[in-house]
């Protein structure tokens, strides 16, 4: 297996893909380089001897479980990935690694969407994402320390289908009067009945069984409109998997995803009834398509009482999304202050009347 590094023209040292100029910049002389410039170099048989063999080094049996190890194309330092690592930096030197092996032929990526959000401003997200936190511990946000941050290129399926959905739903609307004698009720009963065609393009489904499916759901949308044809050059500087999730088991989420949306969508177009229930669903598919795509996501981890918290976000867009711990004391408070003031309003209301 090779290992790419992207060496500057000017002074040999390793381009990074910048997330705020979109371009290949070297932070040892500033030069920048477009990234659709450097693609020509990414056969690595060009940058010879710039690219290594893996290292043919063997582990023990247990040691080796999982891992690969490579060397690195800057300082021939020994790095260690394991078989779904695309994009990795190397511990001696802190160069970027592209693995090219893992993006060649069926790995090969269709589409990349790069980071337009930088690390900085990731830091930055995170610190506002604590604001406005009632339940958040007092001492949270001076005890709590950003343990790890790393931009990573997480590896997705995007499905493209068009279905045809057909439902039908009881329906009740209920009427409600009194005069002086009598309180009354009136249900009307309905039957409805919804059906039509919604397509899908490029719903996004995650193929890496390191990350969070939940997690990566939660800071969708991507805009694909900026999605590119993939280059390996937008991978210098951040870390990259390829994906360890076949498109047949992505497929399932994905339909269990288009069926709930369309669901949804039907039930939207359901009102001005008191009750509307689902009586029988059918969703057909038809006409899948399927694209491979890389897209950029921040993973933060902080620590707090000796217990990890992870976040994410959206490394388009900015969307941020992650677990933060609980004050159970203010947890109480704020319960029975709200349950107080609940009582004290229904009390005043009954003696009102």
């Amino acid at each position: 297996m090779s290992v790419l590094g992207y060496k500057c023209p000017s002074c040999a040292g390793t381009l990074l893909f910048e997330s705020e100029s979109q371009q290949m910049k070297c932070p040892f002389c500033d030069s920048e380089f477009d990234v659709k410039e450097l693609g020509c170099i990414e056969d690595p048989g060009t940058l010879d001897p710039d690219v290594f063999k893996m290292d043919s080094r063997e582990l023990d049996p247990e040691e080796s479980e999982g891992m690969v190890l490579y060397s690195c194309p800057s300082c021939g330092g020994e790095i260690v990935g394991d078989s779904s690592t695309a994009a990795t930096f190397c511990l001696f030197c802190g160069n970027t690694a592209i693995l090219t092996n893992q993006l060649t032929g069926m790995l090969r990526p269709n589409l990349v969407i790069p980071f337009k959000i930088t690390k900085a401003q990731a830091e930055k997200a995170l610190k506002t994402f604590y604001q406005g936190k009632t339940l958040l511990p007092s001492m949270f946000h001076q005890e709590n320390r950003l343990e790890c941050i790393r931009g990573i290129y997480v590896p997705f399926w995007l499905f493209d289908c068009e279905t045809h959905a057909s439902i039908r739903y009881k329906a009740t609307k209920v009427s409600v009067w009194s005069d002086s004698n009598y309180n009354y009720t009136k249900t009307d009963y309905y039957n409805l009945y919804r059906e039509g065609d919604v397509g899908f393009e490029r719903l996004p489904a995650d193929a890496s069984s390191k990350m969070d499916s939940a997690y990566m759901e939660s800071i969708e949308p991507y805009d694909h409109k900026e999605a590119d044809e993939f280059n390996m050059a937008y991978l210098s500087g951040f870390f990259a998997d390829r994906h360890d999730v076949s498109s047949d088991d992505a497929k399932v989420r994905a339909d269990q995803r288009v069926r709930s949306s369309v669901v949804s969508l039907f039930q939207s177009t359901c009102t001005g009834y008191s009750s509307c229930i689902p009586e029988s669903t059918h969703v057909k598919f038809s006409h899948g398509k399927i694209c491979y795509a890389l897209m950029p996501v921040w993973m933060l981890n902080t620590k707090y009482e000796e217990k990890i918290y992870q976040f994410a976000m959206n490394g388009q867009t900015g969307k941020f999304t992650g677990n933060l711990p609980v004050s159970w004391p203010k947890f109480f408070l704020w319960f029975f202050s709200l349950f107080f003031a609940v009582g004290l309003i229904g009390t005043l209301i009954v003696l009102m009347i």
